[in-house]
């Protein structure tokens, strides 16, 4: 009695361990579709952003094709993390997917819900499985790295990145916009060389003794931080055809990847080094440079706020949106106010009396990005510290891996990418939680 005893109790103990570990499949199986449901939908969302960030319009009135509503931009999200629960033998209609950020403008984040019923034991147990994604930049310092002054050389004023090479504000701003044409021909720009400190001409004269190929020390131009070396050898025909479009000219006729910045301020001058963009030719470089999408009664106030701290007007129009929606009396939750959504301990540090008036908001706004520019070098880290304030960022140089964070910094870049102001960013995919 004893042994049959003890035999029912191992197929007993045998049952529960079979409950158990279907269990346990079953809801790792709606764990994995609640992952993949969500990352299909960010996707999807990824992949649709260009759309929903184009115009409604056609220039000439008519409606264009390649835009995308908000609406049907959730909807092709929602309809990725079915697919991808169907085929991961979940059904569908169990599948429920919200986005955390839906209010947003330009939404980046999806969350997934799996809820099923597993047989355990003699019953059925509810599972509830959740994941949530996010489409962001990589969290790197994507501004390329290094000093965010220059020194050394003729310009000694604050230097922006591309591909890691230093060069003046408002060369930047005039590359950016070449890059993007350059882009929609189909042909990807590469920036090999910009400001060079007189060491580093030094070094390079040393290796390549020649004038014809390498200026001495003290004469060449890119110490002005005026002047890209610019690539690939596929993209010299282009360069020399479009170049004067935007700014740029072919210093010698023997290197077609040598452009130089010749809009005023001049190179190595007292102007070019304080970029201060209080002259009318940087004004309308400004306007010109502005995004559809500002309001008609905010456009001379960002030009002006980003000639006078020397900041990307597009870059704070961008911020605005995210920030306000262009709305001069909008209060978030946490308190922020005003159409540039100050914190009341933020906004008397920068002198701004009255945060709902939004020419006084946009001036603090741009001295603010103006600071956080100089600090740490690029938009993007400039931006992740507008957001999450200075510490984090300077911990990591880095945009840190906080998710409003870094959706914040990922809506702004991709809209100044959808106007067409930057080369369009990229972007990865990737579970948050």
């Amino acid at each position: 009695m004893l042994a049959i005893g003890a035999c029912f109790a191992l197929i007993a103990a045998a049952l529960a361990l079979v409950a158990i570990a279907g269990a346990v499949t079953g809801k790792g199986r709606a764990q994995r579709a609640a992952d993949l449901a969500a990352i299909s939908a960010v996707r999807s969302m990824r992949d649709d952003l260009p759309k929903l960030l184009s115009p409604p319009r056609l220039p000439n009135g008519a409606p264009n094709p390649s835009h995308l509503g908000k609406s049907t931009y959730l909807a092709r999200a929602r309809d990725a993390a079915a697919a991808a629960a169907d085929h991961n033998d979940v059904d569908p209609r169990r599948v429920r997917i919200s986005f955390p950020d839906r209010s947003s403008f330009a939404p980046l984040r999806a969350r997934a819900t799996v809820v099923a019923k597993l047989d355990v034991g003699a019953g059925r147990r509810r599972v509830e499985a959740s994941a949530e994604a996010e489409a962001a930049p990589p969290v790197t310092a994507a501004g390329g790295g290094g000093p965010a002054i220059a020194s050394g050389g003729g310009y000694s004023g604050p230097l922006v990145y591309r591909d890691g090479k230093g060069m003046r504000p408002d060369v930047a701003a005039a590359y950016d916009q070449m890059a993007a044409a350059a882009a929609a021909a189909g042909i990807d720009l590469i920036v090999v060389s910009g400001f060079r400190s007189d060491a580093e001409q030094a070094e390079l004269f040393a290796a390549h003794p020649d004038p014809k190929w390498v200026a001495p020390p003290g004469t060449s131009l890119h110490r002005c931080a005026t002047e890209l070396d610019l690539g690939p050898e596929s993209a010299y025909a282009w360069i020399d055809a479009n170049g004067s479009r935007f700014g740029f000219t072919q210093r010698y006729s023997w290197e077609a990847w040598h452009m130089g910045f010749d809009r005023p301020p001049a190179p190595c001058s007292n102007a070019g080094n304080a970029v201060s963009g209080a002259g009318s030719d940087v004004a309308s470089t400004g306007a010109a440079a502005l995004p559809g999408f500002v309001p008609p009664r905010f456009r001379d106030t960002l030009v002006e706020a980003a000639a006078k701290w020397n900041v990307s007007p597009a870059l704070l129009a961008a911020q605005l949106m995210a920030e306000s929606n262009f709305n001069p009396f909008a209060v978030s939750p946490a308190g922020a106010v005003g159409i540039a959504q100050f914190m009341p301990g933020t906004a008397a540090s920068y002198g701004l009396e009255d945060p709902f008036d939004p020419v006084e908001a946009i001036g603090a706004q741009a001295h603010l990005m103006s600071d956080l520019m100089n600090q740490f070098g690029s938009p993007e880290l400039a931006l992740a510290a507008y957001n999450a304030g200075p510490a984090p960022v300077e911990a990591c140089s880095c945009v840190p891996a906080i998710p409003e964070t870094s959706a914040y910094v990922a809506r702004i870049m991709a809209l100044l990418g959808g106007a067409g102001v930057i080369p369009a960013p990229t972007f990865e995919v990737r579970l948050i939680s």
